[in-house]
């Protein structure tokens, strides 16, 4: 396995912690899934806080699973760690006889593992192999992509997934560059894209780089598609009273997450029924308003917070008792309250989530637009 590249700090570990704290802290014992298990931060401070717990880790890279295997060794009798990816979730635990789980942790996007190894290909400012998978046992790489799709195969892998205005221009860069001699190195590639770039555009935002390879990265390991199928499966998999907490680092994984408690935190019986319809209740409670973003504090300690964004919910009986159907639907046709994006980037409160902003990936400091306040709790 050898020694651990890079660095890692949990992101809002305590924060987790409280929202888990109910669904976990109950019985005699409870199951918690955490679906990237990366490192193992936040399952190693699940597992110390609630002994009566077992986790089931599940992550595609073979690396970090060693290195969680081995800072989880002192918990060997209480852990399942999978080599799988999240949208696997229910072979996995078909696998394991767990048909029900009380907590679901997805902390998404690049580990610090990837990110701090130069020869993985993730990052823009250090050269090497373009690779970018986060299983290297299988799959296309990079490369792979950048030499063989089409301009506007590439043109729509920048658009859609980097939110790359320069989509075209750049496609056609590495088009033209390729048919000298193949694109192999993500030094050159990071290149490449900056020089496709306005001179104008490439003074704000940081590297002009980091939405192409956001971008490519996304392609090779098709992380939201694999997303959209694992989070109805998560959330099919929760106990009542379980609860499920995404850390998300873009406003694609947001969007997709958002969509996805809002979704079943609403009842789908008719509105004009004096009655509730039963199993047409909400199944889901929003346990935030909207995402919440990190302390300066939490910032300050560690910088790759910066983007993050929580999002936690609970799973809740349809057919509860929870008041007369008149004011259960007067509930979910309130109109919502609109409410400016705070700029602070360290507020974390109702309203601000860039995943309402039709733009790209940003973080907690950007500015402008404005936010839906959901029902929350």
């Amino acid at each position: 396995m050898g020694e651990l590249r890079g660095t890692h700090v949990p992101v809002l570990l305590e924060r987790c912690l409280e929202l888990l704290a109910p669904a976990l802290d109950r019985g005699d014992r409870t199951v918690h899934v955490d679906a990237t298990l990366g490192l193992a931060g936040h399952a190693e401070a699940v597992l110390a806080a609630y002994p009566r717990t077992i986790l089931i880790g599940l992550d595609r890279d073979p690396e970090a699973l060693a290195h969680a295997r081995a800072r989880l060794a002192r918990y060997a009798d209480r852990i399942h760690l999978v080599h799988a990816v999240y949208d696997e979730l229910p072979d996995v635990l078909d696998r394991l006889g767990y048909p029900e789980v009380d907590g679901v942790l997805f902390d998404l996007g690049v580990s610090s593992l990837q990110l701090d190894a130069p020869d993985r290909g993730f990052a823009y400012a250090q050269d090497a192999p373009l690779d970018m998978r986060m299983d290297q046992t299988r799959g296309v790489t990079a490369e792979e992509i950048v030499n063989s799709y089409s301009h506007g195969e590439l043109a729509r892998v920048l658009r859609l997934y980097g939110e790359e205005r320069f989509a075209g221009r750049i496609a056609s860069a590495i088009i033209r560059e390729r048919e000298r001699s193949r694109i192999t190195s993500s030094a050159f590639l990071a290149e490449l894209v900056r020089d496709s770039i306005p001179a104008a555009a490439r003074r704000t935002g940081g590297h002009p780089a980091k939405r192409s390879f956001q971008a490519l990265r996304i392609e090779v390991n098709r992380e939201l598609a694999a997303l959209e199928t694992a989070l109805p499966s998560a959330l099919d998999a929760l106990t009542v009273g379980g609860r499920l907490v995404v850390l998300s680092y873009h406003s694609l994984e947001d969007r997709i997450t958002k969509q996805a408690f809002a979704g079943r935190a609403r009842s789908t019986g008719p509105v004009d029924l004096p009655v509730e319809l039963p199993g047409t209740g909400p199944t889901l409670r929003l346990l935030n308003r909207s995402a919440e973003l990190p302390s300066e504090a939490e910032v300050a300690a560690n910088p790759r917070a910066a983007s993050v964004r929580l999002r936690a919910a609970e799973r809740i009986d349809p057919d509860r008792a929870t008041g007369p159907a008149e004011s259960r639907r007067a509930d979910r046709e309130r109109p919502r309250r609109r409410v400016k994006a705070l700029h602070a980037p360290g507020a974390v409160a109702p309203g601000r989530s860039n995943v309402d902003r039709e733009k790209g990936p940003s973080g907690p400091g950007d500015e402008g637009g404005t936010a839906v306040e959901g029902e929350g709790s």
